[in-house]
């Protein structure tokens, strides 16, 4: 809960600027062809489903809108107190120059994008053997039906807010509060096991999609989706850390783009 005190010191700005940019990346998944994807499942996975594919985007809508304005307000209240910033956006929102505070985050961002990209998929070549082939044949399948503005809009601006913005500055203050007693700025602890937890749970966080695909929860394919969603988080958090919460976005953005180059050339 915030306090009174915070409340005053609250930017309602820098809330809207962040608010709008995380709801591009909601809006985006109107773009996704439900119906393709479920008609991708077996019959009775199909039949389990009790929404029409139309009600379940307006669903998911409003379950990310809520999400992201949850993990946005935290973001706005506790991210100057431990030192993690949105450089451009805190720029525009007090009218300052908010490309000026951009370009040292791109070079970074482009460096992290790459390196998360190729770990990806490097990740998949890896793991592909010992993964069924139908778990195999509904992640190509559900690739397939993902539009290219849904994975750089969702996937860079939404899920940066939720996980870095939100939930790794959440993860640094609790442990800057409770174990430095807020003396101080939070040592280097404090953010190494904030970046950690919140890449695990990114990880985590695409295991209820993968349980939509109806494959079986094996170890391979859960240490999969946790370990290449995971390892990513660490570039992103890292990122979010050193440079600015924009620098992880240029970063996840590009890795979709290498991602998609991947699949594209078929690799």
């Amino acid at each position: 809960m915030i306090s009174g005190g915070n409340m005053r010191r609250f930017k309602p700005r820098l809330f809207v600027i962040l608010l709008i940019a995380g709801m591009t990346g909601v809006i985006s998944f109107l773009l996704v062809d439900l119906s393709a994807l479920l008609a991708n499942l077996p019959a009775e996975a199909r039949a389990n489903s009790t929404f029409s594919p139309f009600v379940l985007k307006l669903l998911s809508v409003l379950q990310a809108s809520v999400m992201l304005s949850i993990a946005v307000v935290v973001g706005v209240a506790l991210a100057d107190k431990v030192g993690l910033s949105s450089p451009a956006a805190e720029a525009l929102a007090g009218g300052g120059r908010p490309l000026a505070d951009l370009k040292p985050q791109i070079v970074p961002g482009i460096i992290g994008g790459l390196a998360g990209g190729i770990g990806i998929a490097l990740t998949w070549l890896l793991w592909q053997p010992f993964l069924s082939p139908t778990f195999v044949s509904r992640a190509e399948q559900l690739n397939g039906v993902l539009p290219f503005p849904t994975r750089v809009l969702y996937g860079g601006i939404t899920e940066e807010l939720l996980l870095r913005w939100g939930v790794m500055t959440l993860l640094v203050w609790l442990a800057w509060r409770l174990i430095q007693k807020a003396n101080g700025k939070p040592r280097a602890a404090c953010f190494v096991s904030a970046i950690i937890v919140s890449s695990l749970l990114f990880g985590l966080g695409h295991l209820p999609l993968v349980r939509a695909m109806d494959v079986d929860f094996t170890a391979a394919v859960v240490s999969y989706i946790v370990v290449a969603n995971g390892l990513f988080g660490l570039v992103a958090g890292y990122l979010f850390w050193k440079k600015g919460l924009e620098s992880a976005m240029i970063a996840h953005m590009l890795a979709h783009v290498v991602i998609v180059t991947v699949l594209y050339l078929g690799v």
